[in-house]
């Protein structure tokens, strides 16, 4: 996808991410992860995104233009990536959530063998980051590039019920219902929205 797609308005862009494809490339394997499941942040309105304060050394990725991969770390052990989205400066980014697995397979079961199924390997944010080799290293990595990427087929044309929710595991910002998945896809995380 072009930097355009992403400077464009978060909730906008959360929703026009599903059905789309994560690629990582290296020089070792190609994996590629229909999106499924994300939530969008919009910063200074949004009492549960990392840039609701303002800019800090943790969150600088996020305030710049669409396009970038904003990773953090949480819970002390898990890696979360996000999509920073609109333009420079005003921090709002969407969290990939879950992808169904498409491409590379034997190298995601390998990162991920003590997922039971094939429906938990990348049905989490922290699952798609372990599963994908997403980690600190790529924080800020352009998504207009050629390492980690997001991108569209020709038969993206096909349709698909969107659904939305409140966001899962947050304490503020309850009420949005900025959480949006394919509707019926098994590979949308299991987490239970806020209340």
């Amino acid at each position: 996808m072009g930097r355009n797609f992403f400077i464009r308005p978060t909730l906008n862009v959360a929703r026009d991410l599903l059905g789309k494809y994560l690629v990582h490339e290296t020089n070792k394997y190609r994996l590629v992860g229909k999106i499924v499941e994300v939530e969008a942040y919009l910063g200074e309105r949004d009492p549960a995104s990392h840039s609701y304060r303002g800019k800090t050394k943790r969150n600088e990725v996020m305030f710049r233009s669409g396009g970038y991969l904003y990773v953090y770390f949480t819970y002390g052990m898990h890696f979360c990536c996000n999509v920073v989205t609109g333009r420079e400066g005003i921090g709002r980014a969407v969290l990939l959530r879950a992808v169904e697995p498409i491409e590379g397979k034997q190298w995601i079961r390998a990162r991920r063998a003590k997922s039971p199924t094939e429906v938990d390997l990348c049905n989490g944010p922290a699952k798609l980051c372990q599963a994908f080799g997403i980690d600190r290293r790529d924080n800020g990595t352009d998504l207009c590039g050629k390492i980690i990427w997001i991108g569209a087929t020709a038969s993206d044309g096909k349709k698909f019920a969107i659904g939305s929710s409140t966001r899962i595991g947050i304490s503020n910002g309850r009420k949005h219902r900025w959480r949006f998945f394919i509707q019926g896809n098994p590979f949308v995380s299991r987490g239970k929205p806020a209340k």
